[in-house]
């Protein structure tokens, strides 16, 4: 289900009523692979409620080039609803995760190992009472890498 930000800060505030565990998750998802699924499961395996974020067309163009997204952000976040263990996504502008988790404060938020226990989001977990966890990468599984694939072909 696709909900703005402070739809969301709404329904977290029931959940932590209720005693749930709310994860919280980020990425460009331009092209869906099977390191993503892994990903996404392994995140939902950590709470009771998986909140992702994906980041908006601009923000892609600035973190990945003129080129990409491949996929509106509109169509990412429809895709990613649809997964079972998403139960919701929205969608966010800036260059990092860190207003968004100052405003959602997850119980955990996860990320990428590639990122480290120092990546950028742990000062603002901490600040909130949230936690990190980080996930290992299938190596070899990328959106970048089946873009450049396609390309040499």
């Amino acid at each position: 289900m696709i909900k703005t930000i402070s739809e969301l800060v709404a329904i977290r505030d029931i959940l932590r009523h209720e005693g749930r565990q709310v994860v919280t998750t980020n990425g460009v998802f331009d092209i869906l692979h099977a390191g993503h699924i892994k990903a996404l499961r392994e995140s939902k395996e950590q709470g009771d409620i998986l909140i992702v974020g994906v980041n908006s067309d601009d923000c892609v163009k600035r973190l990945k080039g003129e080129d990409r997204p491949i996929n509106c952000e509109e169509d990412r976040a429809e895709v990613l609803s649809a997964l079972e263990c998403v139960d919701y996504v929205f969608i966010f502008g800036e260059d990092d995760p860190c207003d968004f988790l100052k405003a959602l404060k997850p119980d955990i938020h996860t990320n990428s190992e590639e990122y480290g226990k120092d990546c950028i989001e742990a000062k603002v977990l901490a600040e909130n009472g949230g936690r990190l966890y980080l996930i290992k990468k299938i190596p070899g599984k990328s959106t970048t890498g089946l873009i450049n694939e396609m390309k040499n072909d």
